[in-house]
C-alpha cells in the first residue's frame, strides 16, 4: 500500500498505524514549493522518518503556482490534479494495490459543506467515500481530536502546515468560523452528522438501483455507442434526472441543451470534452468524440495486398457466380483500376446502387437509409479512380457488377 504522507498529524498517525500493524507499506510525499522553506522541512521530515523505519519513500517536487495558471486552475485543485495523477502512475508502475490517505470524519464535514453552500446533488452531499476505486480512507470515523489525542498519547512527532490557519482558503473559513460552532450547539455533532451521511448513502444507493433498472430499459449498448430509447424515457416523469445520472460519467456540463435535445430536431449534439451526444429521430446516440477523418485515404496496391487498416478486407480471384450480400460482393475484375482506395463519403458523391436503375447521390442514400449523423461519419467507401465500388458493408455500385460474360470475378469481403 502506498500511504500519502505530507507530515500534518493524520498523515503521521496513519503512518504509525499502518507501521505497528506490519502492513506492506511505502510512503509517498509531494512538495508543492508553495510555503518556501516549510515546505522543504516538511519534505526533510518525511524523508528522515520513512529512512528510520526503513520504509521505501517516493517523492517528487511540482511547480504548483505554474501549472495552476497555465491550466487556469485553482491553487488547491491543481494541488490535487497533480499529486492524484503521480499517485496512480506509482500504482501503476510498481504494481501497489491501494492508495492510502489519512483523511478523517472533520476532513468529511468540511467537504459536506463546500458542497452544500455551492450547490451540488445526493451525490455531492454523501461525503467522502471510505473507498473509491484503489483508493482507500482508513481515519475517516475518527474526528481531528481523536487523531490528535492519540498522536500526544503515542509522542508521534509532526509538522503543522502554516497554511491551515489562514483564512484565505474557503475550507479553512469553515474549520476555524463555521465547525466549531456546530459543534457547540451540538455537542454530538460529528455523532450526528455520521448518522446524516449513512442516510444519504443509502438514499443514494436505492437511487442507483432504480438509475440501474430504468437504463436497462431504456439503453441499448451497440458497438462503441449506447442508444437512449426516447419513446420509453419520456414516459418517466422525472426523466431528466435519469437522463443526468446515464450521462454524467461522461464529463458533460450543458446540461440544459442536453434537456432540450430530447425534443429537438435530428442532428443535433452535445459535446462533451470526451464524447457526443446525438438526436437522431427518436433515440439519443451516445459516443465517443473522433478526430475528423474525411481526409484519410488508403490504398489498395493489387489483388495481392493484404488490407488490415482501417477495416479488414479480403480481396480475392473467384471462379463461380454467387449473390451479392451486405458483407461480400464480386466484381468485373476488368471494369475495376487499380490501386484501389478506401476513403470516408464527400459532399458531392454519388454511385449507381446494386439492383437499381440511375445514379444516385450518397447523401440521399444516407438519408433513405435513415443513417445517423454518427453513422455517416463511421461509413467508409471503396473506390475505384474517382468511383465508388462498394459503400462497403452496405451496398454495391451497378458499374461493376458482374455478368454472365465476365472472365476475371474479384470477390471483395469485409470481416
Amino acid at each position: 500500500m502506498l500511504l500519502a504522507v505530507s507530515g500534518g498529524v493524520d498523515s503521521m498517525v496513519l503512518l504509525d498505524l499502518f507501521y505497528k500493524l506490519r502492513f506492506d507499506i511505502c510512503v509517498v510525499h509531494c512538495n508543492f514549493q508553495l510555503r518556501g522553506k516549510e515546505s522543504d522541512g516538511d519534505e526533510l521530515f518525511v524523508q528522515v522518518k520513512s529512512k528510520k523505519l526503513k520504509v521505501k519513500s517516493y517523492f517528487i517536487r511540482f511547480d504548483t503556482e505554474k501549472y495552476s495558471k497555465e491550466n487556469k486552475l485553482s491553487i488547491q485543485i491543481a494541488a490535487r490534479k497533480l499529486r492524484y495523477n503521480w499517485f496512480q502512475e506509482l500504482l501503476s508502475e510498481n504494481q501497489l494495490d491501494y492508495l492510502v490517505t489519512a483523511h478523517h470524519l472533520d476532513d468529511n464535514v468540511e467537504t459536506f459543506l463546500i458542497n452544500f453552500t455551492r450547490g451540488t446533488g445526493l451525490e455531492g452531499l454523501t461525503g467522502i467515500p471510505t473507498q473509491n476505486g484503489n483508493i482507500i480512507r482508513p481515519l475517516l470515523p475518527f474526528s481531528r481530536e481523536e487523531i490528535e489525542n492519540y498522536a500526544l498519547e503515542n509522542k508521534i512527532q509532526w509538522r503543522e502546515d502554516s497554511s491551515n490557519a489562514s483564512d484565505k482558503y474557503f475550507r479553512n473559513k469553515l474549520r476555524h468560523d463555521v465547525v466549531p460552532i456546530l459543534k457547540e450547539l451540538n455537542t454530538g455533532f460529528l455523532s450526528s452528522f455520521q448518522k446524516t451521511i449513512s442516510h444519504l448513502n443509502d438514499t443514494k444507493g436505492m437511487a442507483d438501483d432504480a438509475s440501474y433498472i430504468v437504463y436497462k430499459e431504456v439503453a441499448t449498448e451497440i458497438e462503441d455507442t449506447i442508444n437512449f430509447d426516447l419513446n420509453k424515457l419520456l414516459q418517466i416523469p422525472n426523466y431528466k434526472t435519469y437522463l443526468h445520472s446515464f450521462l454524467k460519467q461522461y464529463d458533460f456540463t450543458a446540461w440544459n441543451d442536453i434537456y432540450d435535445l430530447v425534443t429537438a430536431q435530428s442532428g443535433k449534439q452535445v459535446f462533451s470534452n470526451t464524447h457526443v451526444l446525438l438526436k437522431d429521430r427518436n433515440k439519443l446516440i451516445l459516443s465517443e468524440r473522433k478526430a475528423a477523418s474525411n481526409n484519410e485515404v488508403y490504398f489498395i496496391d493489387s489483388i495481392e495486398s493484404k488490407v488490415n487498416i482501417p477495416l479488414k478486407l479480403s480481396i480475392t480471384r473467384f471462379s463461380g457466380g454467387k449473390d451479392v450480400n451486405s458483407n461480400c460482393i464480386f466484381v468485373d475484375e476488368d471494369k475495376i483500376k487499380f490501386p484501389l482506395t478506401i476513403r470516408k463519403w464527400q459532399e458531392g458523391d454519388e454511385f449507381y446502387p446494386f439492383g437499381m436503375t440511375g445514379k444516385k447521390k450518397l447523401s440521399k442514400y444516407f438519408k433513405d437509409e435513415k443513417y445517423s449523423l454518427l453513422d455517416k461519419e463511421n461509413q467508409w467507401l471503396l473506390c475505384s479512380a474517382d468511383q465508388i465500388v462498394w459503400v462497403i458493408g452496405k451496398r454495391a455500385d451497378n458499374r461493376f457488377k458482374t455478368q454472365k460474360t465476365t472472365q476475371n470475378i474479384i470477390k471483395i469481403e469485409v470481416k
